[in-house]
């Protein structure tokens, strides 16, 4: 039995409105998007959906009291609560450095917790 879901894009600022028809779990046909990326994305997003997720970690001895961090790479949807949980749970010391890898393969998955600010030593 055929389902049709309408997704608008996020890959660009354009946000086509895109036609996805999809028997059960797999995707019969995607309609709308400007661009090929766009027909991937729409296949993740109902099949294996996944984000980036920022947000800020604890600084001991810094010029600031917290430093921003966010994955390297998306992280299943489903694990984003894991992942903020064991981020909550950081407190780094000064200095810290753009890049700097602040979890490895946090929440078992295969991306890294890395730093996307400098945080000077006081």
């Amino acid at each position: 039995m055929s389902e049709v879901k309408e997704l608008t894009c996020i890959c660009c600022p354009i946000g086509c409105s895109i036609t996805v028809e999809m028997d059960g779990k797999e995707v019969k046909s995607v309609s709308g998007n400007n661009c090929p990326r766009g027909d991937a994305y729409a296949r993740k997003e109902l099949t294996a959906p996944s984000r980036i997720v920022t947000s800020t970690v604890k600084v001991t001895g810094g010029d600031r009291p917290v430093v921003s961090v966010k994955t390297a790479s998306d992280v299943p949807k489903e694990k984003i609560m894991d992942v903020i949980r064991e981020i909550s749970k950081v407190e780094l010391q000064a200095p810290v450095h753009i890049g700097d890898v602040v979890v490895s393969h946090v929440a078992g998955t295969d991306a890294d917790i890395v730093a996307t600010a400098e945080n000077e030593k006081v």
